[in-house]
């Protein structure tokens, strides 16, 4: 990754804002632009990609990464503010006039989507809609936008003829309570959570995450377009958006230390800056598992300064037989040890404010 971050003119960073959902004018002029800042691109040589929900903690690295390899990144955010966008904009190789491309895009909006992924070679789907506060409409909530999200980014894509669509999913579709698999074997790509199982138990987004990892890899078989899921655990490394995001939290609570209860989980993780190849179908990103008491205990060695929370507090649990990153590795996938990965967590949280 590229060391230092100058900060480029805002007003050279391209923004589009797509029209709503509601609009229905052809030919749509924010498409035209959108296309032909493609062309352009093209024209420089570089190859264009888009990488939905741009502004969120892995996809805000992952255009870091793609500006820094010399893509041109048409980035899709719902929220074109400053307050939302800036650390985008920051980004070295975002001002380039064929570098950075803001879209306002709801996942709902077809066309808007269209419209970011116009003459793309890739696509990264990396966005998932995560609501606020409980659900009172589940199916309307959060398994639509999710899976209708997923349908309108597949269809943008092969409509565009992109060579390559990365669907980033999650861990939670290979590990919750799968059918069949044994308790002693380790998960691999061919294991899949129980979908009914997570539905009984409301447990929504994994419903949402399980179903829209189904349908990618079904409309890539169907319709012949390259479709790869990624299936990353809990992801830790330093943030680029200014606001502290669930995994951090996480580490967080190890650190300050509260009240709650904590089963001793099985928990995977992996480092973001640790790029992985993909060939075909799904791929586990779980290089490191460690137990809640195991990871209390490296906090304590590592940050003696810090209360952490009470290892009275971890109640004892049965673990299954954990998931394996084989796949990547065998593809030549390396990571760093699960203790640079914290530290640099860590120390980024204490230069935010965080901790």
């Amino acid at each position: 990754m590229d060391k230092g971050c100058p900060v480029p003119c805002e007003s050279r960073t391209h923004t589009v804002a797509a029209p709503h959902q509601n609009s229905r004018a052809e030919p749509n002029a924010m498409a035209a632009r959108a296309e032909e800042g493609a062309e352009a691109s093209a024209a420089s040589g570089r190859t264009v990609v888009c990488v939905t929900g741009a502004g969120g903690y892995i996809a805000s690295w992952l255009v870091k990464l793609l500006l820094s390899r010399g893509y041109a990144v048409h980035a899709t955010v719902r929220d074109l503010s400053d307050e939302k966008t800036a650390h985008l904009k920051r980004l070295p190789g975002a001002s380039d006039p064929q570098g950075l491309r803001l879209f306002r895009a709801d996942l709902l909006d077809g066309g808007a989507m269209a419209a970011a992924i116009a003459r793309c070679q890739g696509v990264f789907h990396v966005a998932t809609p995560v609501p606020s506060g409980n659900l009172t409409d589940p199916e309307r909530e959060m398994l639509d936008p999710a899976v209708t999200g997923t349908k309108n980014v597949l269809e943008a894509a092969s409509a565009a003829k992109v060579r390559r669509v990365v669907v980033v999913s999650s861990m939670v579709t290979v590990e919750i309570n799968p059918k069949n698999w044994p308790k002693d074997k380790i998960k691999d790509e061919s294991c899949w959570s129980d979908k009914e199982f997570c539905r009984n138990n409301e447990d929504w987004y994994s419903v949402a995450k399980i179903t829209s990892e189904e349908v990618a890899l079904e409309y890539g078989r169907w319709i012949g377009l390259d479709v790869v899921t990624i299936n990353p655990a809990l992801v830790l490394g330093p943030l680029l958006q200014p606001t502290c995001n669930t995994s951090c939290q996480f580490l967080i609570y190890f650190l300050k230390g509260g009240p709650d209860r904590i089963r001793d989980k099985l928990w995977h993780i992996v480092d973001f800056r640790d790029e992985a190849p993909a060939a075909s179908g799904r791929h586990i990103c779980a290089p490191h598992s460690v137990g809640a008491r195991d990871l209390l205990r490296l906090l304590k060695r590592m940050y003696p300064g810090y209360p952490c929370v009470n290892e009275d507090s971890i109640i004892d649990m049965d673990n299954h037989a954990p998931m394996t990153s084989d796949k990547l590795r065998k593809l030549g996938w390396s990571c760093r040890p699960l203790e640079e990965t914290i530290a640099d967590t860590v120390g980024f949280c204490e230069q935010a404010g965080f901790l």
